[in-house]
């Protein structure tokens, strides 16, 4: 009898504790439907969370907008006021006339050109060369051994410095140039896609050999997607060393170019159209760099957060 009655108790604590656990359940479900969703800290999520308008009403863009409008009004007072001489810098007005001028004239549009395709010149070359070099040394010892070596010790040379070879071997054309900025291309992507290669999961590479895969379906498969954050990582940096590498490469010995529009300003110390030629060069970095993060976009969908 005695154990009869401890089973029914249990059995009644038991239907006690489920119902009490419903009753939580469906009172979080309830709280979690009327409440307003908070958002994640910049701590939890990795960036700051997107604000719709400043607490004043202004949006935030136009606050980013202020600072360089700000900037651009105190450049323009110290030249009006004569604090700062054209030929020690122009200011921001006598620097859109001259890049009118230059665009009126063709000019700017030529050695944009110009530019442009020795930066596509260089990283279509450079940037398969880091990618297969990384991926042959990710994958095997003896490829590690013959290229991950070599590779660290031309890391570390002076690329500037190596101009001088470049231009005795190459001679004073293009192709000095190019070669310059493929050499300064290839090791960001080298880099960056040898850690992705090696940061992959070694399950992954196990299952593929079990379920028969050949090398060519490893690679296709499992390899190059599991290394393609990194190598886009690498390209963004090769991006930004190609157009590095031009402003320095395009001033020596250059006929054509924005480096040589720099040049014959320098030499007539025309301060507008430096700056004209720096401010397209930024441009054309922050147009590269947004079509590799627009890539990066497209490529990385499947990851959480894109």
């Amino acid at each position: 009898m005695t154990t009869v009655t401890s089973r029914a108790a249990a059995e009644t604590a038991a239907a006690t504790l489920d119902e009490a656990a419903q009753a939580a359940a469906d009172g979080a479900r309830v709280l979690a439907r009327d409440a307003t969703p908070l958002h994640l800290t910049e701590l939890e999520t990795g960036r700051a969370p997107e604000h719709d308008g400043h607490r004043w009403g202004i949006p935030r863009w136009v606050e980013r907008l202020a600072g360089v409008v700000l900037v651009l009004g105190i450049w323009q007072l110290a030249a009006t006021l004569g604090w700062i001489t054209p030929r020690t810098l122009a200011g921001p007005v006598d620097t859109f006339h001259s890049l009118v001028k230059l665009v009126q004239a063709g000019t700017l549009q030529s050695a944009v050109w110009v530019s442009f395709k020795r930066v596509a010149v260089g990283l279509g070359i450079g940037v398969p060369i880091g990618t297969i070099l990384a991926v042959a040394a990710g994958l095997s010892r003896p490829g590690e051994d013959l290229i991950d070596a070599p590779m660290q010790m031309l890391r570390f040379l002076p690329i500037i410095g190596l101009e001088s070879l470049f231009v005795l071997w190459l001679g004073v054309g293009d192709t000095a140039k190019v070669s310059l900025i493929i050499l300064g291309v290839t090791f960001p992507v080298y880099i960056n896609t040898l850690s992705a290669v090696r940061s992959i999961d070694p399950g992954l590479l196990e299952l593929a050999r079990v379920v028969g895969l050949r090398k060519s379906g490893l690679l296709r498969k499992v390899v190059l997607p599991g290394a393609l954050p990194g190598f886009l990582v690498g390209l963004r940096l090769a991006a930004a060393v190609a157009w590095l590498l031009l402003v320095f490469a395009e001033q020596l010995n250059a006929t054509n170019g924005i480096g040589y529009l720099m040049i014959k300003a320098q030499t007539f110390f025309q301060t507008d159209v430096i700056v004209v030629c720096l401010v397209v060069y930024a441009v054309l970095g922050l147009l590269s760099d947004a079509f590799v993060r627009f890539l990066e976009r497209r490529a990385l969908r499947w990851q959480p957060g894109r």
